[in-house]
């Protein structure tokens, strides 16, 4: 779920759910009050055939420049068997950027990496994903943080700095995370962008994207990004600098009983 960047006074906010088919919906609902949704105000958007049953993604984020931005993961199984993380025809295995404000279901954005790409959906912002079910921008920065599952080894961090103006290609199923996946050993990795972190099947399975901490009460962490991971509970943190992850921590003995963490938020402040 994603709040417009309005939502005070328009009280518009978006979802991205799976349908009982097993399809990807992304809708827009509006709040009849601050705190009150009106389910007969959907509005679909977006809609995408999802080929097998798991890796819908589901991230929702307004970047700096109110565009919204939508992750998808590959369509599922298992290695990407379609190659849909590598296809510039298909929105699977993707982080898509419209512009829900000026058009109806959506306007594609002028400056979209590939709209001017023979072949390719212009609504692609980034590519090379295999389940980026959490997505969050920073907002003083303005750069994209994804959380992507790996396959059998890695889970990555992945950032979209604001400076490149999206066009990552995040390599998967050439990778996983920095490794060669597709082939095993010898993989070309020109032209992708290697992931801010990434952990081993060692330390968990599943990571959860997190957020940037930008709020006033714990000043000295102030621009740290925390993230966990769904099958060991395990939350962590790091700085970006100059586009390199520093100042790694790890929070989870301090955090007891957090469980299997699913996502996390930001509040109003």
């Amino acid at each position: 779920l994603a709040f417009h960047p309005q939502f005070a006074t328009n009280r518009r906010f978006f979802v991205n759910y799976t349908n009982p088919r097993g399809d990807t919906h992304v809708a827009e609902f509006r709040a009849s009050s601050a705190d009150t949704a009106d389910p007969a105000s959907e509005r679909v958007v977006l809609t995408e055939a999802q080929p097998f049953a798991n890796h819908n993604g589901g991230g929702l984020a307004f970047d700096n420049g109110g565009r919204l931005l939508i992750a998808l993961g590959d369509g599922g199984s298992g290695g990407d068997p379609l190659g849909n993380g590598q296809k510039l025809d298909t929105f699977l295995g993707k982080i898509l950027r419209i512009d829900v404000d000026t058009a109806t279901p959506y306007a594609v954005p002028a400056d979209n990496p590939f709209r001017a790409t023979p072949g390719a959906a212009p609504e692609i912002w980034a590519y090379g994903l295999r389940n980026p079910f959490r997505i969050s921008v920073d907002r003083p920065s303005g750069d994209l943080y994804i959380g992507d599952v790996g396959q059998n080894r890695v889970e990555e961090i992945d950032v979209g700095l604001a400076s490149r103006r999206g066009g990552e290609n995040y390599g998967w199923n050439t990778l996983e995370g920095s490794q060669c996946y597709s082939p095993s050993s010898g993989c070309n990795r020109t032209g992708t962008t290697l992931p801010v972190y990434e952990y081993s099947h060692s330390e968990g399975c599943s990571v959860t994207g997190g957020v940037v901490y930008r709020g006033c009460r714990i000043p000295d962490l102030a621009g740290t990004y925390f993230f966990g991971d769904f099958c060991t509970g395990l939350v962590r943190s790091l700085r970006l600098a100059s586009g390199q992850a520093t100042d790694l921590r790890d929070w989870t003995a301090g955090l007891r009983g957090v469980g299997s963490p699913s996502s996390f938020g930001l509040d109003a402040d």
